[in-house]
């Protein structure tokens, strides 16, 4: 039986919507970490560098506090939850006044490892390899011809040879 040890980084009062953040989420949970680092330096979204700072960070957790290695690593968990919005004003016209509305995102990356049990690290059997036989390619009466397109007639108009002169 696999046991599961977690760390986690949190990142939190994140100037950022949390439905923006929510979609770079996506791209990098189940995903191990140097394969979620690549995703995130390649993803052009600002929520991607915020990201990636606490990924950055779930590592350097994992490696000074637990002893474990960073690149065997997965992301087993990121979240993004939303966390208080700021509301400020601003002046229109008429002496009237909008509100705006400036929302923060708490982000959580946990991190896990999966330990093997003895028995997931026995090597595979090998299974005996069959010959592979030579594919035929298709014969060119296989395959269906196709009807050549009639031609359209020409839309060009006629010059009249009796009206002018050259």
């Amino acid at each position: 039986m696999a046991t599961e040890r977690e760390v986690r980084a949190v990142a939190k009062w994140v100037r950022m919507s949390p439905r923006k953040a929510r979609l770079v989420a996506e791209h990098i949970r189940g995903r191990s970490v140097p394969e979620a680092r690549t995703v995130l330096a390649f993803t052009p979204r600002a929520a991607a560098r915020e990201l990636e700072k606490v990924l950055r960070s779930a590592v350097a957790n994992a490696e000074a506090n637990h002893n474990l290695v960073g690149d065997d690593l997965f992301v087993s968990a990121a979240t993004v939850d939303e966390g208080p919005v700021l509301k400020r004003w601003r002046a229109r016209a008429r002496g009237r006044a909008v509100r705006i509305r400036k929302p923060t995102c708490h982000i959580t990356v946990t991190l896990a490892q999966l330990e093997a049990s003895p028995a997931q690290e026995a090597p595979p059997k090998e299974e005996p390899v069959e010959e592979e036989q030579p594919q035929q390619e298709p014969k060119a009466e296989e395959k269906p011809k196709r009807k050549p397109r009639a031609k359209k007639a020409a839309a060009k108009p006629k010059a009249k040879a009796a009206g002018r002169k050259s």
